[in-house]
């Protein structure tokens, strides 16, 4: 219960876990907070694991009170596009109302920032690419509406309580530790580069949505990040935070964008094999190109990408879902 505690909801998942090792490095002690409903307790490394649901306003409000953090760093969320259109209630529930205990506990415990998750999913449809954080942003399913839901609840908060807050909207999350300790688990897989080694180690051929996309290769483009940069941005957020910085959302991405068919040639190069592939139709919501201005990011908070250029991205990713720690 050191001056240094951060609180991290989500903590035991992919990025959330990612974020608590460079927390540790920079000096600061992260508790999880995580149901492990799609978190891994093997996962949870660099400090204690509070196994709580944020639904359970009581026992969110207890974990606040116990370890008195000087701020949060909030994960926790349900995140598949395709799940949020089949069941819109349970993403609400899961990504807004738990998300509303929590800032409730953050007020009634005094606990006055938090860094958050949030997505370029809250942009839906671009009409300029890349996309700076002006955009206008209008969700094309609830997974994204929901984030914005959260991105308003923060202002409001900041306006009514005092709340200082970042707001993370990040592209596509890609790679794992460059040492080997955590890495992409998700049940179901949805990533194309952890499902695009999966098929070149003999699994099932990837599925390609979408060969005739006004892009120079016909497939579409996206954005993708090294998940240990997004940590370091996490992490340089909470800094300016905690040294007065004002509230605000920003992007975290490159700047360059990444066909489809770019990313399985990368995977099969790296791996020497081939990936197998199905072609199929486009997926309603898919855009043809999703690129960030990361501009601010870099601005703001000095904050450069180090590691997420397409081979690292590929190389990390392969060399976890090869060997990765038991457990």
């Amino acid at each position: 219960m050191t001056e240094r505690t951060v609180l991290v909801t989500g903590g035991a998942g992919y990025v959330g876990s990612h974020a608590c090792k460079a927390l540790a490095q920079a000096g600061y002690r992260p508790v999880v907070l995580d149901d492990l409903s799609r978190g891994f307790r093997k996962a949870v490394r660099w400090g204690p694991l509070v196994e709580a649901d944020l639904g359970d306003a009581a026992a969110v409000a207890a974990a606040m009170g116990e370890w008195r953090p000087v701020a949060v760093m909030h994960f926790a969320a349900l995140a598949y596009v395709g799940e949020s259109m089949g069941d819109p209630g349970l993403y609400y529930r899961a990504n807004v109302a738990n998300t509303l205990n929590l800032l409730s506990a953050m007020v009634q415990a005094g606990v006055p920032r938090i860094v958050f998750s949030s997505t370029c999913a809250t942009y839906g449809d671009p009409i300029r690419v890349p996309i700076a954080e002006d955009h206008p942003q209008r969700p094309v399913n609830p997974y994204g509406e929901t984030k914005l839901a959260v991105e308003r609840m923060l202002h409001w908060f900041g306006v009514c309580h005092g709340l200082g807050w970042t707001a993370l909207r990040y592209f596509n999350a890609a790679g794992a530790d460059p040492d080997g300790e955590i890495g992409e688990n998700h049940e179901p897989e949805t990533h194309l580069i952890p499902l695009a080694i999966d098929a070149a180690r003999g699994g099932s051929p990837l599925r390609v949505f979408g060969t005739d996309y006004p892009t120079p290769d016909g497939t579409a483009i996206r954005d993708y990040i090294h998940v240990a940069d997004l940590a370091r941005a996490h992490v340089l957020s909470l800094g300016r935070l905690l040294e007065g910085g004002d509230s605000r959302a920003l992007n975290l991405g490159t700047g360059t964008g990444h066909s489809v068919k770019a990313v399985i040639e990368a995977v099969s190069r790296r791996t020497n094999r081939e990936v197998p592939v199905i072609l199929a139709p486009r997926r309603a919501g898919d855009p043809p190109a999703l690129v960030a201005d990361a501009g601010e990011a870099r601005k703001l908070l000095g904050w450069q990408p180090a590691c997420s250029d397409m081979a690292t991205i590929v190389d990390t990713a392969w060399r976890w879902h090869s060997a990765p720690p038991p457990g």
